[in-house]
This record gives structure tokens, sequence and C-alpha cells, in this order.
């Protein structure tokens, strides 16, 4: 049986009230909030965005999904995990700074904004998983206390894992720190020194201190690298890179085996909302304003995970007409994460979509 993937369209010259009426006929007019009952706790998991960022799904499109949940007469948090490389959002009392500058508050949100701080272990759960490449998973505590789930995802591409939506936003967005690192720690990057310049751009970013300027060019220490790919992301020339050849993809396994270490037994309890909206090459955690590679496409929403990226991923590649994605990123291939998590039966590649 084929998974609902329900669908609005969008398109650049709509605005942000067009698209406000837009989302709340798509969340009246499916069923992917009807599971939440009365007094129930909902989680609604999203990515604020790095400072310099626009990408971020809109605080007012946020506040109408909460605003829908708690006319369930249900409870809800907006929450996100703090990140593995320098930044504002590397702590939990910056983090939820510069969440405000970007307008996600309780004021404006309607609803309580929690930054767990993973330097307490009281807020990180160790769930023992038994999967391939991860055996425990370290995940923060309160979105597997919370009865529902809801992530917001802001479809865009990745310089890890190629594109990321609403399975990147909960296995790596749900991660701790640790949880992080784990899916992260076997890609170490290279230098290809006859491109590189010198000019230190990834060693003032690194966040482990594993890079040195040696001879006028970077050299990576693997024993202190921690696999995050902020020197990939800030090198000017595109000196650096993962060495795909020597395990290549194992990231995407790791993410899908922590997104089902979270919603594997919330089945049932879980919704999904994807933005197509401003595109981008890279993430919002990247602090710069990137440009569209895509025209803005719509909105989509699901109860299943794995077809909800699915038909993102499909929708950008018809109205493109070419894989922006591959384009993007070429020695990455995003569909490895997408059929894993069908393998992992956390949803289906075969879906419906429903205008």
């Amino acid at each position: 049986m084929k998974s609902k993937v329900y669908f609005t369209a969008i398109n650049n010259r709509d605005n942000q009230d067009a698209i406000r009426d837009k989302l709340s006929r798509l969340i009246k007019g499916s069923d992917t909030l009807n599971f939440i009952r009365m007094k129930e706790n909902v989680a609604v998991k999203m990515h604020f965005g790095e400072e310099g960022n626009t990408g971020f799904v809109r605080p007012a499109f946020v506040r109408l999904v909460c605003d829908e949940i708690k006319a369930k007469k249900a409870a809800c948090f907006v929450s996100d995990t703090n990140t593995l490389y320098k930044g504002r959002r590397a702590n939990s009392k910056d983090h939820l700074q510069i969440a405000k500058e970007h307008g996600f508050s309780k004021d404006m949100l309607g609803t309580p904004v929690i930054i767990p701080d993973d330097t307490d272990e009281q807020n990180v759960a160790a769930i023992n998983i038994k999967q391939k490449l991860i055996k425990q998973a370290k995940v923060a505590k309160l979105f597997l206390d919370a009865d529902n789930l809801v992530g917001i995802a802001h479809f865009k591409g990745h310089i890890m894992t190629g594109f990321g939506g609403a399975l990147k936003n909960i296995g790596m967005g749900c991660a701790s720190r640790q949880g992080k690192l784990a899916q992260h720690g076997d890609v170490s990057p290279v230098v290809y020194t006859d491109i590189c310049t010198g000019c230190a751009t990834c060693q003032k970013a690194c966040p482990a201190n594993a890079i040195a300027i040696v001879n006028k060019k970077a050299r990576i220490d693997p024993k202190k690298c921690i696999g995050c790919a902020t020197c990939i992301a800030v090198c000017p020339v595109a000196a650096i890179d993962v060495d795909w050849a020597s395990g290549e993809g194992t990231i995407q396994e790791k993410m899908i085996e922590y997104a089902w270490a979270v919603l594997n037994k919330k089945k049932g309890k879980l919704a999904f909302f994807n933005f197509l909206i401003k595109i981008t090459k890279e993430c919002d955690c990247l602090a710069k304003d990137d440009p569209r590679i895509a025209p803005d496409i719509g909105i989509l929403a699901s109860l299943d995970p794995v077809a909800i990226d699915k038909a993102s991923l499909d929708l950008i590649l018809k109205a493109s007409g070419k894989d922006v994605f591959k384009e993007a990123h070429p020695n990455r291939d995003g569909m490895q994460q997408l059929k894993y998590a069908e393998r992992l039966e956390l949803g289906s590649l075969d879906y419906e979509l429903i205008s």
C-alpha cells in the first residue's frame, strides 16, 4: 500500500500570508495531525538556522503547526539539539539566543522553545539498538519522552549526505553531541595538496583544532579529527573532501540508524512537514545566505518520513529539469539514506502524492 504524501504548491511570488494560508489548508485537508490526542505532549523538531543563514523555516509557519496541535488540547514544545562544530549553536545558552533572534521564542510561537544541555547526562538517553553500524544511540531524551513527534524540515542540499529532509532532521538532529560525533567519527577528510593554497581558513574553522599549516599546505590530524566536515564547507578552493573510496556512505547509514532509534517506538505518533522553499546547495548550519539552486515548489506533509523525502526529491528534480543535488555534490548519493531507511522499515519509497 502506497504511503500518502499531501502537497500544496508554492511559487516564488507567494508572500508569507499566502504561504500561511496554503499551509493551513494543507494541515486541515490532510490527516497529518489527527493522531494527536487531548492532554498529550508533542515535541516539534526543527532547525533554527545558524547565524547569518536565512534558509530555515519561518517562525510564522511553525506557529501555525503549533496552533493546530494546541487546538487539539495537546501541549507542545519546539526543540533542536546543539552542534558539533564551532558557532553559536554549540551550547544551549547561545543556541537559544540565536533562535530568539531568528524569531523562535515563546512569544512568537505561543509555546516553549527548549534546547537541552547534553553536557548534563540527565538530558541524554542511551538506547541499545544493535544495528549494523550503531550499537548504542545517544539522543536527546526529551524527544523520546514526548507522546508524539512532529518533524518540520527545510529540504535542501547537504555537503555530506547529498540532501537533507525529514530523515536527517531526526537522525542527525535528535542526536546528542556524542551521537553526532559517532555518526561523523570515521569520515575523516583529506587535503588535496595540489589544490590547497595554505590560506588557513579551514584551520581557523576547525572545532577540534585538528588542522595545521605545514609547508604552506593544510594538514589534518586524523587522531583529532571529529569528521564534522566544517573544513570541507569553508575551503574557498575545494581542496578538502572525504576519501569516499575508503568507506563512502557510512555517515548516511549511521544517520538512518539514529533516526530508527528515535522513530521505531513512536510509530503511529509521528508526522512530518517538508518545506521546499529556498532550496539551497548547503544545509542551514552554514553561516551564510546561500542562493537558490531550484525554484520554490511547495510544502509536503506525511506520516511517512521516507515517502515525504522521496516525494520532495522527485518534485525538486522534476521542477529543475536536472539533479541539482548531484550537480552540487557529485560524490554524494542521497538515495542511499532513503533506501536504507526503507530497509529498516522506517517507511516506503512508494507513495501517492495528493494535492
